[in-house]
């Protein structure tokens, strides 16, 4: 057995870089997320994240049965692997309406729901379903602070949701509002701000019921804000990273107890002077949209990044000198979720050997549909 958990007997079996995963860590992450939420009823987790079906059938395991995607590949994958309530977390506009309907005829036992901010688009979806045969429940998406999508609670919003509701074609799902620019380290501060602006979705739904609309649900927040949502047992919680987690997470959400549960695995591929090395992980590897350092080593804890290009990363250590060219070296990402999409496969590993490989199916923009 390694001595650390995250090393594996056969790594010199594994072209790098690589993703690996630890399904037992996942596991332990799926439990600890049901305890948080208090019942597996109340999540609809995000799969943007992993994008692999083995993980969906891992939460199906647990009794998750709700989940949510922002692409039609992800919708598709989660379907093909037995989901049967999947929320469209992302306005359809184009072709993507026309491969939404294509999905639910594909799988007819399964419930599939849309977001929507704007009349058209809700014009557009109640045309596209006029002769399906099965109406398309759509949840108006509501901007509770991010101003990335969503509508303002307001009259607009409540004459979308009216127009949503008397559509022939259309189920009024409920509301979906994402809080994803609220990460504050300080969870009492977090804490604050999420009941400040969710506040304002609250008042929306009960606007909303006074003129009659029935929200069947409230889909709320992401990762940052989950143990806070969870405290609210009418609000339905959809965290995603807390699945495989991240160092970006780790180190600044420290009121939330997730196992690292995915690693990237690169090899040292030159030792340029005394105290740097060089690994096969640039910005293909690993994810580039923040900046360094973008991996924590965990064989290597003072590896200072230096630079990167696309299939190199250079460090700094004072430790550099214990390390050949060719070890191995195990590094947790700082965002977990660009990372996985770069990878086309997922080596797994289980009490420190390699078992098997999981396909990232999903990164694909299309699988069938």
């Amino acid at each position: 057995m390694p001595e650390q958990w995250f090393q594996v007997v056969e790594a010199d079996q594994i072209p790098s870089p690589a993703l690996l995963v630890y399904p037992g860590r996942i596991e332990e992450n799926i439990r600890r997320t049901i305890k948080m939420a208090g019942s597996p009823d109340r999540l609809r987790p995000h799969v943007k994240t992993h994008k692999m079906p083995e993980v969906i059938r891992m939460q199906l395991a647990q009794g998750i049965t709700k989940f949510k995607g922002a692409t039609i590949a992800e919708l598709e994958m989660v379907a093909e692997a037995g989901g049967k309530d999947i929320l469209f977390a992302y306005q359809p506009v184009g072709p993507n309406i026309l491969r939404l309907r294509k999905l639910m005829v594909k799988y007819p036992d399964a419930r599939f729901a849309a977001v929507a901010d704007d009349p058209e688009v809700v014009s557009e979806l109640d045309k596209a379903f006029s002769s399906g045969g099965r109406k398309l429940d759509v949840y108006v998406d509501v901007d509770c602070g991010m101003h990335r999508t969503g509508i303002e609670p307001g009259a607009r919003a409540i004459e979308l949701y009216s127009q949503i509701h008397k559509s022939k074609s259309l189920n009024a799902g409920g509301l979906h509002a994402y809080d994803g620019h609220n990460h504050e380290t300080d969870f009492g501060r977090r804490e604050e701000l999420c009941e400040v602006e969710f506040a304002l979705v609250e008042t929306f739904a009960e606007e909303l019921a006074n003129e009659g609309l029935p929200v069947p649900e409230i889909v709320a927040g992401g990762t940052p804000t989950f143990p806070i949502h969870a405290r609210h047992p009418e609000r339905t919680c959809s965290p995603g990273t807390v699945f495989l987690w991240d160092y970006g997470y780790g180190t600044h959400l420290p009121d939330m107890d997730y196992l690292v549960a995915a690693v990237v695995l690169s090899r040292i591929i030159s030792k340029p002077t005394g105290n740097r090395v060089c690994l096969d992980l640039g910005h293909k590897a690993v994810a580039a949209e923040n900046p360094h350092p973008r991996v924590r080593f965990l064989n290597l804890l003072d590896g200072e990044a230096v630079m990167q290009s696309e299939e190199h990363l250079v460090l700094e250590s004072a430790n550099a000198a214990n390390f050949k060219v060719g070890e191995v070296l195990y590094g947790v990402p700082r965002h977990i979720c660009p990372t996985v999409a770069l990878y086309a496969k997922a080596s797994t590993v289980k009490e420190g050997h390699l078992t098997g490989e999981w396909e990232v199916q999903a990164r694909a923009r299309q699988i069938t549909v």
